[in-house]
């Protein structure tokens, strides 16, 4: 049992020093954080509403995540305020239990109100559900926010899922601010 959870550690922390290894740039993260609010709004109008009214989103356009019963997941993005990269970011989160494949999928994290978005900025490495509680939004078939989610002073968008292995939350997800 210890040798198969050695191996499993070995194997997560290579998957993670390989992602690290493909750090993007700042023009990559640029792009593909547009590309990601862009097809947001395509599910849902009301998301480009609720972002017009945002103080800052935070956008991660791939998170990457995998697990074979010890599991990672990571994936970097940047901050926007006005509409402008003005920081960046990686989401990271380990995990242990039944888990088995990988995904991909896309996380938008709206701070609609100032004093969130100060409490975020301000931390040493932000983890969701310790830090600050981000109310996960469930998009109707219309596109549709519930109005309860639209209320909420963080809110959280998680779409494009790709892949065999299915987990819809930021909970335990520590957001740290790197340099581009």
């Amino acid at each position: 049992m210890i040798k198969k959870l050695t191996c499993s550690i070995l194997a997560l922390l290579s998957f993670s020093i390989t992602l690290q290894l493909s750090a993007a740039s700042k023009t990559e993260i640029d792009a593909t954080v547009q590309e990601a609010l862009n097809n947001l709004y395509e599910e849902s109008s009301a998301s480009r509403e609720l972002a017009q009214k945002a103080a800052g989103i935070l956008v991660f356009p791939r998170v990457i995540k995998a697990g074979i019963g010890v599991g990672g997941e990571y994936g970097e993005g940047a901050l926007l305020i006005n509409g402008q990269p003005v920081e960046y970011y990686n989401s990271v989160s380990a995990s242990i239990g039944f888990q088995l494949g990988a995904q991909i999928k896309s996380q938008v994290i709206m701070f609609m109100e100032q004093g969130a978005l100060d409490s975020f900025r301000n931390s040493n490495g932000w983890e969701a559900g310790v830090d600050g509680s981000v109310a996960l939004v469930e998009l109707s078939a219309a596109g549709e926010v519930s109005s309860n989610s639209a209320r909420q002073p963080i809110i959280g968008f998680i779409f494009s899922n790709r892949g065999l292995m299915y987990n819809l939350t930021f909970e335990g997800s520590k957001m740290t601010k790197i340099d581009r």
